[in-house]
């Protein structure tokens, strides 16, 4: 039968129904506030954007946050929006004072769409703008305009601009502020803007030495191997050192947005640093022994950038002035004239950087005989070993369905045959651990090779030279619900951080979600994750359902197994905390020694789940139940 396909089908949405509608195109992921890309952070930063702006220009000093549950008011001190276009800008989709370049020359927010984005997804909202003696203010609600000044009324306050508004719970579901990651949002903002004051909550944040300070707070006392080397010129600022730890450790910006995802810029400097030390040193050092160890703060102002999606992790290209050089080649001039100079200025410093670099490249030959042993293992191993059930597509190739790659590691026999079974062998690979692997704290790199499992495992994602030519865009550790899985993903997380933590800051690691119950009754089955979902199971499946305790991944059958890693599989993504510690503070707070602050921890963060009966009076058992779970 014929789908018909007429006028009708056709549909214009305004601003704010496209908005809400499709509110990833716009801010990204929703998130409930775990992450620092969280929707509700991406609204807030669209909102500071706008005062940093405003700073940059030279005017105001100081940014007002304040958060109360889950309403947030944003007051600076700039020049207030013109009195005549505050409805515009908060209403009127592609408006703003940034398309001119000379207006906002190197401004992070273009497109005007981000304060419009917070109208949209915000159940109020507030705006009120305060400029030369006057003010005007309009509310929203959810986009729409509730009360609105019918002219500007006079105005005794300084001027600048205020917002208050709050992400609705109806697009964002239940949300929650961590004050955690505000902070280190704000702590960057001060970073990148000397002599601007951010108050959150009374609290204040400021920086007199920019990427300098930023890089002396985060590592704190975990010592670099030579003084931070801070660089400044017209619209570029880096600092960088090097440390004792694993991989490459980056924090970079572009027009005061934090690209967590890198980009050009970044790209730029990796390559440019080590051009420099080569002729600095006069040696064909690894460009991976350059890098290894490295700490380093980017940030570049440049003129209309090209982000990779209006959330700006990510930059693709840009010029640093109109019709000027581009990134990568301003960066390699910089970094070949101001680098230089330095190490030649600072022979103690030099020396320290390149006797760290000659160092990675001595244990890299140190362990030259191990890696060829542990090569040819492995390719014994592809042969005659059935750990690993690979996929036919994979993440370094050029094949456009490449980002679906991904590679379960499992736990025992059993668990690996039910998903090898269910796997889609185009995209998903499988590979089975023995038991419990090694912990790996406090060890060496040779560790990797000399342990079977371990190299077998570096082999199968081949990232022995860095991820570059990763194998698998998701690696998903598949372990059971237990103690002993818990345990499991403890010891492989970190392997991971402490020598691949780029894999895990790159967003490539997850944790597989996987049913601890099932119910079902005659018409439906129902997986459950937890006793929650499993009560409000029982009580919508009722009378006797059929109620299942899975106690691992082996008992789950491949048909079942089928649906959790395919249409319905749920994934939490690993993440290292917002740059507040080091890798090795961070290894050593969790796998060292037991303290009395990691006591503390383990006391706070406790969960506790307690069985839900559900009412006998079946009208009553929905609203005791959603008051069980708030």
């Amino acid at each position: 039968m014929a789908v018909t396909y007429t006028d009708e089908d056709i549909k214009t949405l305004d601003w704010r129904e496209h908005i809400r509608l499709r509110p990833g195109m716009y801010i990204g992921k929703l998130g409930d506030g775990s992450s620092p890309d969280d929707g509700i952070y991406v609204l807030l930063k669209e909102v500071i954007d706008n005062s940093i702006d405003e700073f940059v220009m030279g005017h105001g000093k100081v940014i007002e946050i304040q958060l109360d549950g889950r309403r947030l008011r944003v007051r600076d001190y700039g020049r207030g929006i013109p009195l005549g276009k505050v409805k515009d800008c908060a209403a009127k989709i592609n408006t703003g004072a940034k398309y001119d370049s000379q207006a906002f020359k190197k401004s992070v927010g273009l497109n005007g769409v981000g304060i419009k984005a917070v109208n949209a997804l915000s159940n109020s909202f507030h705006i009120q703008s305060h400029r030369e003696g006057k003010t005007m203010a309009i509310d929203f609600v959810r986009g729409e305009v509730a009360k609105e000044l019918k002219a500007p009324q006079s105005s005794k306050e300084e001027p600048g601009t205020e917002l208050i508004y709050e992400p609705d719970v109806d697009v964002f579901g239940e949300y929650s502020y961590d004050p955690a990651i505000v902070e280190q949002m704000l702590r960057n903002y001060s970073y990148l803007n000397q002599g601007l004051t951010l108050s959150f909550n009374g609290k204040k944040f400021r920086s007199k030495n920019g990427l300098l300070d930023l890089l002396n707070d985060y590592l704190g006392n975990d010592a670099p191997l030579y003084p931070v080397i801070h660089l400044t010129g017209e619209d570029i600022e880096i600092a960088l050192t090097h440390n004792d730890a694993n991989g490459e450790d980056y924090f970079s910006f572009v027009n005061g947005q934090n690209t967590t995802q890198g980009g050009t810029h970044l790209a730029a400097f990796r390559e440019s640093i080590v051009k420099v030390v080569r002729d600095y040193s006069k040696k064909m050092f690894d460009a991976a022994d350059v890098r290894q160890g490295i700490v380093a703060a980017i940030s570049v102002r440049v003129v209309e950038p090209v982000f990779e999606s209006q959330t700006k992790t990510k930059l693709g290209s840009a010029l640093m002035e109109p019709g000027g050089q581009s990134v990568r080649t301003y960066m390699a001039n910089f970094l070949g004239s101001a680098l230089d100079n330095y190490l030649h200025q600072h022979q103690s410093v030099a020396d320290a950087m390149v006797e760290k670099i000659a160092q990675s490249e001595r244990e890299r030959k140190e362990i030259k005989g191990i890696q060829k042993a542990a090569r040819e293992g492995a390719r014994a191993a592809k042969v005659h070993n059935k750990k690993l059930r690979d996929c036919k597509v994979h993440y370094n190739t050029k094949n456009p369905r490449g980002d679906e790659s991904t590679l379960f590691i499992t736990e025992g026999d059993s668990a690996s045959g039910s998903m090898t079974t269910a796997r889609n062998p185009e995209f998903q690979a499988v590979f089975s651990l023995k038991g419990k692997p090694l912990n790996t704290y406090g060890k060496t790199r040779k560790v990797v090779y000399e342990n079977e499992e371990f190299n077998l495992l570096q082999h199968a994602l081949d990232i022995e030279n860095g991820i570059e030519n990763l194998r698998y865009n998701r690696v998903v550790l598949a372990t059971d619900a237990d103690v002993d899985g818990m345990h499991i993903r403890l010891l492989l997380i970190t392997f991971f951080v402490q020598f691949f933590p780029d894999l895990i800051r790159d967003g490539h690691v997850y944790i597989l979600q996987t049913p601890l119950f099932r119910v079902r009754n005659k018409k439906e089955t129902r997986y459950c994750y937890s006793e929650m979902e499993k009560q409000q199971a029982i009580h919508e499946l009722r009378p006797n359902p059929d109620i299942v305790r899975f106690k691992g991944l082996g008992e789950i059958s491949p048909h079942e197994m089928k649906d959790f890693i395919n249409e319905n599989i749920r994934l939490d993504p690993v993440e290292l905390p917002p740059h507040t510690k080091t890798i090795s503070e961070l290894l050593e707070f969790y796998m060292g020694k037991n303290t009395e602050d990691r006591q503390k921890f383990i006391i706070q963060n406790l969960r506790v789940e307690t069985d839900f009966v559900a009412p006998e009076d079946e009208e009553a058992a929905p609203e005791a139940l959603a008051a069980e779970l708030a």
